[in-house]
C-alpha cells in the first residue's frame, strides 16, 4: 500500500511539474514579451518543488532531469549576461532544490558544470570572461546552490533505501578528489576569491551563507599544496569581517564573527599545522634522543616531486618563519574580540584559540602567549557557557599526554610574571581597561589551580607551584613589589553608604541587627572604574588561593612594609596583604561570602602569622606618627624608569611676568587621610585574622578589643564604619550570637584596656568614649558589670577633675550606665497608686446624686445603723478582757509588714543613687555639655530611684536646676525642661508648688523672649500669624518643643492651679495655628487634651473665644490671624 501511495504522489507531482515545464520549455528563448511569463512559470516551479520537498516523497531522478531540461534550454539558448537577475535568481533557486536530490546521483561532469555556473555568477563573470555585476539576491541564490553541491551528507539523508550505507561518504570523497585535480584548481581559487568578496556584503544572510560555503571549501576541497597561496588573503579578509571593519560602526554580528573565525581556523590549521609542516620538513619534532641530536643540524627539506603541482607553495623553514610572524600580527588584531557582547562570538574565539594552539605548537610558538591570553580572558566571561568552555579548553591543552603541555605551562607562568610586572606601568596611565584585562589574565591562570565545578577535574598543580615560586622568596618581590606599591595609591570613597549609627549600635533591640555590615569601599587614585578595582581585588585573592602556603612570604613582606610606615606605600602594602590572606585562607570580607565561605584547613604557619599580627595591632594602633622615611629609602631600589607617564590634576598657575615659570601644582595626599586608611586596613586584616583563627581568636580579644572599639568612636566615617564591620565579622567568626554577647563575655578585657589608657603614664582622651560605647553596645546586661565601671569612673574623676574632656567623657559613661539601668523595666520603682489629677472627674449628674444621698443621711450617726438599742451607760463586756484583746491585736499587728513602707532598694537603685549623689556637684561645671549631661542623667534616674532617695537629691539641687533655665546654651535649657518633665510625670505631688511657683514663671518669660527673637530671626516662618521657624533643628523650635512637653507632663501629673492653668491655655494657643510646624502642633494638641481632662470648660471657652465664637467678657481673646479650627476639632474629639 505504501509503494502504491508513493507512486500516486509521484504521479501527482509529475503532473504539476508538467504543467509548468512544458510552457517553460516553449519560452526558453527569452524575449521582452516572454520574460514575464517565464518569471511566473519559474515562481510556480519553485512552489511546486518546495511542496514536493515537504511532502515526504522525494523527487525521482527522472523528475529531476525532466525539470532540469527546460532550465538547461534557457541557459543554452540565452547568453548569461542577457538573462535578467530575477530570472537567473529563480533558475538558481530551482537548481539548488534539484541538487539536494541530484547530489546522490551526480556525475562529476554535471557537478563541475553547475559548480562553474555558480562560481561565475558569484564572481560577476559572464560566459566570455567579462564582468557583469549581479544583485545580492542573485548571488545569494548562487551561493545557496553551491552550498548544496559542497555540503557533506549523512547516510540517513539518503532519499533511496539503498543497500549501500556508505554511499554518502563515497560520493563526498569522489567530489573531493575531482575538486583537487590540477585543472580544477583555478576554478577553486576563483570561487574562493568570489566568496571572500560576498562575505563582506552588507546583506547579513548572504554574508552568513558565503562564510559557511567558504568554510566547507577550505576544510574539505582545497588541496593542501594550494592552501598557502590563499592563506594571507583569507586571513586578512576574515580578520576584517570578524572585527566589523568597514561594515558597521559597532560590533559585528556574533554569528558572523563565529563563521569568520571558523574559516580562519581552518585555513591556518591546514596551512601551517604541525603535521603538514613536519611532513614537508619545515619543522622537526622531538620524540627520542636521536631527534635531539639532530637539532644542531640544519633541517633538510624534503625533495620536491619531479612534477610540481601548479599553484602550489612549498613549505620551507624560511617560508614558515615569515608566515608565522604575519599570522601573529593578524591574530593579535583579534584582541578586541575578548570584549564582544555576544556569547556566540566569544565561544567561537575560544574554539579558535584552542584549535590553533593544539595544531601549531611547533610552527607558531610566538603566538602561544596571545592565544592563551584569549582563553584566560574568556575564563572570566560573564557568560557561564563561555567561561566553562574556555576553562575546559585550557585544561585539555594543559593535561594532554604530549610534550606540548610543558611548553604551555611555562608560557602560562611567564604570562603571570610579565603581567604582574606590567601593572606598575599600566596603573599610572589611567588605562582602566588594560588594567582590568591584565588582572583578568592573572586571575585566569590562578583559576586553573582549583577544581573544575562541572567536570570535577582536579586543579593543575604545576601552575600552583609556578605561582608559589613567583610569590615566594625567589620570586623577586622586592623588585616588582615596590614598583606596584608606588602606584597603588588608595583613597576613601567620597560617599560612604551605611546604616545610621543608632541602628547599628542598638544591637539587641534592632530587628536589623543581624544584617551584614560591609566594610567601606576603598578606591584607587589611578584606577577609576569599579570593574577594574574589582578585578585587582580578585587578582590578589586568586594569587593567594593558587599559591597557598607558598604565598605567605609575600603576605609577610607586605605586612612588614605596612607596619613600618603610615604613608601611601604602607597603606597599599596592607591592602595587598589583606587580599592575599583572604585568598590563602579562603576568607572573604564581602557581604555574599560569609555564609558560603569555603572551609579550608588552616596551616600552623598561617595561624601563627594571624596570631602574631593580632597581638601587634594594639601597638600599631596607638602609633599615630605620620610614617618614617624608611619606606621612601627602600623604595629607591625600585626601577623608576618603569613609570613613563605622569598624570596631574588641578589648575595650572599662569604668571603674567614674561619668562617666569609657574610652579607646578602637586597635590600630595593628606597625612591624616593616609592614617585613616591605614587604620581601616588594619581592621580589615584583623578581621581576616579572626576568620583564619575562628574560635581560637577569642584569647586575642585582650589585645584587639580596644582598637576595634576605639575605631568605632573615631571622627572619621571610614574608620568608624570599618570598626563596626570588623566587630560584626569577628563576632560571626568567633561564633558569638551578637556583638553584645561578645563584649559581655570579654567585658573585663575591654575595661582593663580602658583603665590602662586612663592613667597619668598613658592618657588617651578617646578611652572614655570607648567605655561609653562599650556600655551602650552591651545594653541592659551591663548592669552586672556596672559597679566596676562606676567605681572606675569616680576614681578617674577624682584624679582628672580638672580636665574638661575627661570629665565630659566620664559623665557620658555614667549617663550610659543609668540609661542601661532604665531600659530594664525590672529596675523601675512600683507605680504610685495614689490619686492622679489626670483622672477624669465625675459628671455633674453623678455629683448631684451624691449630694442628695448625703443630704438625706447627714443627721444619721454611724453607730445607729449597727445597734440602735445600745446603751453606753454601762459596759457590756469585761474591762480586762477588752484590754487584753487590744494588746494581743497590737502585738500581732506589730509583726505584719507595713504596706506603705518602701521596699529595700535593689543593687541597681543603690548604684544609681551613688551616681546621682556624686554627680550633682557638676551641675555648676563650666562646660555646658557637662551640665547638660548631668541633667540628662538625672532625668534617666527619676523612674529608677525610690522617692526617699530621689527627692532629697532633687530638693538639694533644685536651685541649681532652676538656674539652668537661664543658661546661655539652649540645649542645656532643653535638658533642664526634660528633667522637670520627668519629675512631673513620676513625682507630681512633690513638684506641685515647684512647677507653678518656680518653673512656670520662667517658662512664661522664656516664651515672651522667644516670640520677640523669632520676629528678627531669618529662619522664622513668614506669613500672617506665623509661629516658630521653618526648620525643626533651630534652637527656638527645640525649646518650644521642650516647653510644650514639660507643661503637658505637669498638667498630667501635677495638681493644677486655676490661675496658672488659664495662663498656660492662653499663652500656648499660637502653636495650634495651622502654619506652625507640624511637630509643634502635635505637642500643642497633646497639651490641651491633658488640660481638658482637668478643666474642659476653660479649654473650650479659651479656644472658642480665640476663634471668635464667644463675645462679651472674653472677646479680647479673639485672634483672627491664627487658623486653629482643625486642631480645635481634634482636641474636642479626644476630650
Amino acid at each position: 500500500m505504501s509503494s502504491a501511495h508513493g507512486e500516486d504522489a509521484s504521479q501527482t507531482t509529475f503532473q504539476k511539474l508538467k504543467v509548468t515545464c512544458v510552457p517553460l520549455l516553449s519560452h526558453s528563448l527569452l524575449t521582452s514579451e516572454s520574460i514575464s511569463a517565464v518569471s511566473k512559470l519559474l515562481a510556480n516551479l519553485v512552489v511546486t518543488l518546495r511542496e514536493a520537498q515537504t511532502s515526504g516523497h522525494p523527487l525521482t531522478i527522472s523528475m529531476v532531469t525532466y525539470v532540469f531540461f527546460p532550465l538547461s534550454a534557457i541557459l543554452r539558448r540565452n547568453s548569461l549576461p542577457s538573462i535578467s537577475d530575477s530570472i537567473l535568481e529563480k533558475i538558481l533557486i530551482v537548481l539548488g532544490i534539484l541538487c539536494e536530490r541530484w547530489w546522490w546521483d551526480f556525475d562529476e561532469t554535471t557537478w563541475e558544470q553547475i559548480f562553474m555556473l555558480c562560481s561565475a555568477i558569484i564572481g560577476d563573470i559572464d560566459g566570455k570572461g567579462k564582468s557583469k555585476a549581479r544583485a545580492d539576491d542573485t548571488k545569494q541564490a548562487a551561493v545557496q546552490c553551491l552550498w548544496a553541491l559542497l555540503r557533506e551528507r549523512k547516510p540517513e539523508e539518503d532519499p533511496v533505501d539503498s543497500s549501500q550505507p556508505h554511499r554518502a561518504t563515497r560520493n563526498f570523497s569522489r567530489f573531493q578528489s575531482h575538486a583537487q585535480m590540477a585543472n580544477f584548481t583555478p576554478i577553486l581559487g576563483q570561487t574562493v576569491n568570489s566568496l571572500l568578496t560576498t562575505a563582506e556584503s552588507d546583506q547579513l544572510s548572504l554574508q552568513r551563507l558565503s562564510l559557511k560555503t567558504l568554510h566547507s571549501l577550505v576544510e574539505h576541497y582545497l588541496p593542501d599544496a594550494f592552501l598557502p597561496s590563499i592563506l594571507p588573503g583569507t586571513v586578512s579578509s576574515m580578520n576584517k569581517i570578524a572585527l566589523g571593519i568597514g561594515v558597521s560602526k559597532g560590533w559585528a554580528n556574533g554569528e558572523i564573527v563565529a563563521a569568520s573565525l571558523a574559516v580562519m581556523q581552518g585555513v591556518i590549521v591546514r596551512s601551517v599545522g604541525d603535521e603538514t609542516c613536519i611532513s614537508e620538513g619545515a619543522v622537526r619534532d622531538i620524540h627520542d634522543l636521536e631527534d635531539l641530536t639532530d637539532l644542531l643540524a640544519e633541517p633538510k627539506a624534503k625533495k620536491a616531486p619531479k612534477t610540481n603541482r601548479p599553484y602550489s607553495v612549498p613549505r620551507t623553514s624560511v617560508w614558515l618563519r615569515g608566515t608565522a610572524s604575519q599570522l601573529h600580527i593578524a591574530m593579535n588584531s583579534l584582541t578586541p574580540l575578548v570584549n564582544h557582547p555576544t556569547p556566540s562570538a566569544l565561544a567561537a574565539l575560544a574554539t579558535f584559540s584552542e584549535s590553533v594552539l593544539a595544531a601549531t605548537i611547533l610552527t607558531v610558538p610566538q603566538s602561544h602567549p596571545l592565544l592563551l591570553s584569549f582563553l584566560l580572558s574568556l575564563t572570566g566571561s560573564t557568560f557561564d557557557d563561555v567561561s566553562k568552555q574556555a576553562s575546559r579548553a585550557l585544561r585539555r591543552l594543559l593535561t594532554a599526554p604530549s610534550s606540548a603541555r610543558h611548553k604551555l605551562l611555562q608560557v602560562l607562568v611567564q604570562i603571570s610574571k610579565d603581567n604582574l610586572s606590567a601593572l606598575p606601568r599600566l596603573i599610572p596611565s589611567h588605562s582602566d581597561a588594560k588594567v582590568e584585562h591584565v588582572a583578568g589574565l592573572i586571575q585566569g591562570v590562578c583559576r586553573l589551580t582549583s577544581t573544575d565545578e562541572g567536570t570535577q577535574e582536579p586543579g593543575i598543580l604545576a601552575i600552583s607551584a609556578g605561582v608559589g615560586k613567583l610569590l615566594g622568596p625567589n620570586g623577586g618581590i622586592e623588585k616588582w613589589g615596590w614598583s606596584l606599591l608606588s602606584v597603588l595609591e588608595l583613597s576613601s570613597a567620597p560617599i560612604t553608604v551605611t546604616h545610621t549609627s543608632a541602628a547599628q549600635l542598638m544591637l539587641e533591640t534592632d530587628t536589623a541587627a543581624s544584617d551584614w555590615l560591609p566594610f567601606p569601599e576603598l578606591m584607587f587614585v589611578h584606577v577609576v572604574s569599579l570593574s577594574a578595582r574589582t578585578a585587582l581585588e580578585r587578582m590578589f585573592r586568586s594569587l593567594g588561593s593558587a599559591a597557598g602556603e607558598d604565598c605567605l612570604f609575600a603576605a609577610e613582606w607586605f605586612i612588614s612594609v605596612g607596619e613600618n610606615g603610615r604613608g601611601g606605600r604602607a597603606v597599599a602594602a596592607l591592602w595587598c596583604a589583606c587580599r592575599l590572606l583572604e585568598g590563602i585562607a579562603g576568607v572573604s570580607l564581602e557581604v555574599q561570602s560569609l555564609s558560603t565561605a569555603l572551609v579550608l584547613k588552616k596551616s600552623r604557619r598561617l595561624e601563627k602569622l594571624a596570631r602574631g599580627f593580632a597581638r601587634r595591632v594594639a601597638e600599631l594602633w596607638m602609633d599615630t606618627g605620620e610614617g618614617n622615611g624608611a619606606e621612601d629609602d627602600l623604595g629607591k631600589e625600585s626601577d623608576e624608569s618603569d613609570v613613563l607617564v605622569e598624570h596631574r590634576k588641578g589648575l595650572v598657575n599662569i604668571c603674567a611676568t614674561v619668562g617666569a615659570r609657574a610652579s607646578p601644582v602637586v597635590k600630595s595626599p593628606s597625612p591624616t587621610a593616609q592614617l585613616h586608611l591605614h587604620k581601616a586596613l588594619l581592621l580589615q586584616l584583623l578581621s581576616v585574622s579572626a576568620g583564619i583563627l575562628e574560635a581560637r581568636f577569642t584569647p586575642l580579644l585582650l589585645h584587639t578589643l580596644y582598637p576595634i572599639l576605639d575605631s568605632i568612636v573615631s571622627a572619621s566615617s571610614l574608620v568608624s564604619d570599618s570598626g563596626l564591620a570588623a566587630l560584626n565579622f569577628i563576632t560571626s567568626s568567633t561564633s558569638f550570637a551578637s556583638p553584645a554577647n561578645l563584649l559581655l563575655s570579654n567585658f573585663d578585657y575591654a575595661l582593663d584596656a580602658v583603665t590602662h589608657r586612663l592613667t597619668r603614664r598613658w592618657l588617651d582622651v578617646n578611652a572614655t568614649k570607648v567605655l561609653a560605647l562599650l556600655v551602650r553596645l552591651v545594653g541592659r546586661n551591663v548592669v552586672k558589670k556596672a559597679g566596676d565601671v562606676v567605681e572606675e569612673c569616680f576614681d578617674r574623676l577624682d584624679e582628672f577633675h580638672g580636665y574638661e574632656v575627661i570629665v565630659d567623657g566620664l559623665m557620658e559613661v555614667l549617663g550610659e550606665v543609668v540609661k542601661a539601668i532604665e531600659d530594664d523595666e525590672e529596675n523601675h520603682r512600683p507605680p504610685d497608686m495614689r490619686f492622679k489629677v489626670a483622672d477624669r472627674p465625675t459628671k455633674d449628674s453623678e455629683k448631684f446624686e451624691s449630694a442628695l444621698e448625703w443630704l438625706t443621711s447627714r443627721h444619721t450617726q454611724p453607730g445607729d445603723a449597727e445597734d440602735s438599742t445600745h446603751d453606753s451607760a454601762f459596759p457590756r463586756e469585761a474591762w480586762g478582757a477588752k484590754n487584753s484583746d487590744e494588746n494581743e491585736e497590737q502585738q500581732a499587728g506589730s509583726h505584719e509588714p507595713d504596706i506603705n513602707a518602701e521596699p529595700p532598694p535593689s543593687p541597681p537603685q543603690v548604684l544609681t543613687k551613688q551616681i546621682v549623689s556624686r554627680s550633682l556637684y557638676f551641675l555648676t561645671h563650666g562646660s555646658p555639655l557637662i551640665r547638660a549631661r548631668i541633667l540628662t542623667l538625672l532625668s534617666s534616674s527619676v523612674p529608677i530611684l525610690p522617692e526617699s532617695a530621689l527627692l532629697p537629691s532633687i530638693h538639694h539641687a533644685w536651685p541649681f536646676i532652676l538656674n539652668r533655665f537661664s543658661d546661655p546654651e539652649p540645649f542645656v535649657v532643653s535638658a533642664a525642661a526634660s528633667l522637670v518633665e520627668s519629675l512631673a510625670s513620676h513625682v507630681g505631688d512633690f513638684m506641685h508648688r515647684r512647677i507653678w511657683d518656680d518653673v512656670w514663671p520662667r517658662f512664661r518669660a522664656m516664651l515672651k523672649r522667644l516670640d520677640a527673637a523669632d520676629a528678627t530671626n531669618a529662619l522664622a516662618r513668614r506669613g500672617s500669624g506665623a509661629v516658630g521657624t521653618e526648620s525643626a533643628y533651630t534652637y527656638s523650635h527645640r525649646l518650644y518643643r521642650s516647653l510644650l512637653k514639660t507643661m503637658t507632663a505637669a498638667m498630667t501629673g501635677v495638681q493644677a492651679q486655676d490661675s496658672a492653668m488659664w495662663e498656660v491655655i492662653v499663652m500656648f494657643r499660637r502653636f495650634l495655628h495651622s502654619q506652625a510646624h507640624e511637630e509643634l502642633q502635635t505637642c500643642a494638641r497633646e497639651l490641651y487634651t491633658a488640660i481638658g481632662l482637668n478643666n474642659e470648660d476653660a479649654v473650650w471657652m479659651a479656644l472658642s473665644a480665640t476663634q471668635g465664637q464667644i463675645s462679651a467678657s472674653v472677646a479680647w481673646l479673639e485672634e483672627t490671624k491664627w487658623d486653629i479650627g482643625k486642631n480645635v476639632a481634634l482636641i474636642v474629639t479626644h476630650s
